[in-house]
């Protein structure tokens, strides 16, 4: 007979009842406004190349790719290149709400395995989508909403509110001396900007965000573009915002990039510094990349934190309280 002491789920059933509550309000919004649900596949083909994600790799026993080799497979860490090739294909405005796992992650905020909304709106500009976003985050926090303000700051603003530096333009020196006060050195001269600003945002700037308010952080710079396209009137910087409540991040989003060459490009220069790092290369998805240039409907798209949203509709301090079962408990 077994004596496992931690048998039991982590949530309560009140914060059981409020995540079933969160995902039928949510379900509700999309349908108020007939965004389509779909499901994708939970293992593909592809892993991202985001050197700051990290995809879990799975074999499956009697599967062989081409040639009779085994099939290693990815978990995806969001449903977003399976999804644009659904609007590629004409799918309209969609939205899925999925588990997805991230390798390297755990912590007050963060579990390996955790559930993301994320939809796409055709049409929509970015300052449409971070309308709706903070439409439904109201609707989903709830009382935990109320009195709350609302910003729109741009990356830089908050940089210099914050720091009083310009992140755009300062110094390797000057980022170093703004991450002086976490006394820590755990970069060097030659780390690329981009970590240096990494640090900063992550540990300075982003937990000021949000106190009392829904902030969206936008115009974010272009090396920090992702799946986002360049802004037209100013290519320093990508059009992308991130969701900060209570220095918490809720949600990234992107006015989506169509251009299959420079996707392609982006793919190469992640890989780039994948190497430089020693992490494992990622193989470009062919698949999303014929989907561009097929054609991806002008659209812009969001990924929302189910858990961290919970976390503050519930007052929970720690994302186990709101996790049935943890991935340490799973």
């Amino acid at each position: 007979m077994s004596n496992c002491a931690d048998w039991r789920p982590s949530a309560t059933q009140p914060r059981l009842l409020a995540r079933a509550a969160l995902l039928r309000s949510a379900r509700g919004f999309f349908a108020e406004r007939q965004v389509l649900e779909v499901d994708t596949p939970l293992l593909v083909n592809a892993p991202v190349s985001d050197v700051h994600v990290h995809c879990a790799r799975v074999r499956l026993a009697r599967v062989s790719a081409p040639g009779g080799a085994p099939a290693e497979l990815f978990v995806h860490t969001s449903p977003e290149y399976a999804m644009k090739r659904l609007l590629a294909a004409g799918s309209g405005d969609i939205y899925q709400i999925c588990h997805v796992a991230r390798g390297f992650e755990y912590g007050r905020l963060h579990n390996p395995e955790f559930t993301l909304i994320e939809w796409y709106r055709q049409g929509f500009t970015l300052a449409q989508l971070m309308e709706e976003v903070e439409e439904l985050v109201r609707q989903l926090l709830g009382a935990a909403a109320h009195g709350r303000g609302s910003e729109r700051v741009s990356y830089r603003d908050a940089f210099l509110r914050e720091l009083q530096i310009d992140p755009l333009t300062a110094s390797l020196a000057q980022l170093a001396a703004a991450a002086a006060p976490l006394g820590l050195r755990p970069l060097t001269d030659a780390t690329p900007r981009d970590e240096w600003l990494d640090l900063l945002m992550a540990a300075r700037v982003g937990p000021r965000l949000g106190r009392k308010a829904l902030t969206f952080i936008h115009s974010y710079p272009a090396s920090q573009a992702a799946l986002a396209r360049l802004d037209p009137q100013d290519e320093r910087v990508a059009q992308r915002f991130e969701l900060y409540c209570e220095g918490m991040e809720l949600a990234n989003g992107f006015h989506e990039l169509a251009d299959a060459g420079q996707q392609r490009a982006r793919f190469g220069r992640d890989n780039d510094e994948r190497r430089r790092r020693g992490l494992p290369v990622a193989a470009a998805d062919e698949r999303l990349l014929a989907a561009l240039e097929a054609g991806l409907p002008d659209c812009a798209g969001v990924a929302l934190g189910l858990e961290r949203t919970l976390m503050l509709a519930s007052g929970a301090s720690h994302i186990d309280e709101v996790l049935a079962f943890p991935t340490a408990r799973a």
